[in-house]
């Protein structure tokens, strides 16, 4: 059954959209007041939907400050990566020789994205494909620890719009790893996948 979306819900996918796809930059402040004047809703509704992307950890909110985009370094990125590793490494090699449908089911997403769509979906199935290989493991605990790493990803993929502009490059990428996992020898196809250079090599 379909279920109503409530004003928050909506703005909060809004913001997220555009928080995901880049338009909103690091450090840009959001004040309710001009929020809740650009979407003509009520600030209690602003401030209940930038409480679930505070909550989400693609905003922060600190005492006498509008929320923002907090800022993520590439050094900080690097920093993810070295603990990523480690943990698809382990996945890649609980899941060696099977098929995660709900990740191929994902990957199938992302490749019919239309060459218009937001970032912000490129982003989500991208996700979803990793989130898919994790539970598949079937660990409650690698689950809670690539679940802590997720908002900081979420935001580091949106560097990576630079660097994949051809969708079809992160496509095939995907491909490889999931073809690698299915033939039960991924750990240097997980090294390759995860060794980018976030579109940077400098701040």
């Amino acid at each position: 059954m379909l279920r109503p979306v409530s004003t928050v819900s909506a703005l909060a996918d809004a913001l997220r959209q555009r928080v995901l796809s880049g338009e909103i930059d690091p450090g840009t402040p959001l004040p309710e007041q001009e929020l809740a004047a650009l979407y003509g809703v009520a600030r209690p509704t602003v401030r209940e939907a930038l409480a679930v992307l505070v909550h989400e950890g693609l905003l922060r909110r600190e005492r006498n400050r509008s929320a923002y985009v907090p800022e993520v370094t590439i050094d900080d990125l690097d920093d993810l990566m070295f603990v990523r590793r480690p943990l698809e490494d382990l996945m890649a090699r609980s899941l060696a020789g099977r098929r995660v449908p709900e990740a191929e089911a994902a990957l199938e997403r992302m490749a019919a994205l239309p060459d218009d769509a937001p970032w912000s979906d490129v982003v989500a199935e991208h996700m979803a494909l990793h989130a898919a290989l994790i539970d598949a493991v079937g660990s409650p605990r690698l689950v809670r620890l690539y679940g802590a790493l997720a908002a900081e990803t979420r935001l580091g993929l949106v560097r990576l719009r630079r660097v994949y502009e051809d969708r079809d490059r992160l496509v095939a990428e995907h491909r490889a790893l999931l073809d690698a996992i299915a033939g039960g020898d991924a750990q240097s196809v997980v090294k390759e996948h995860l060794g980018h250079s976030w579109g940077a090599t400098t701040d």
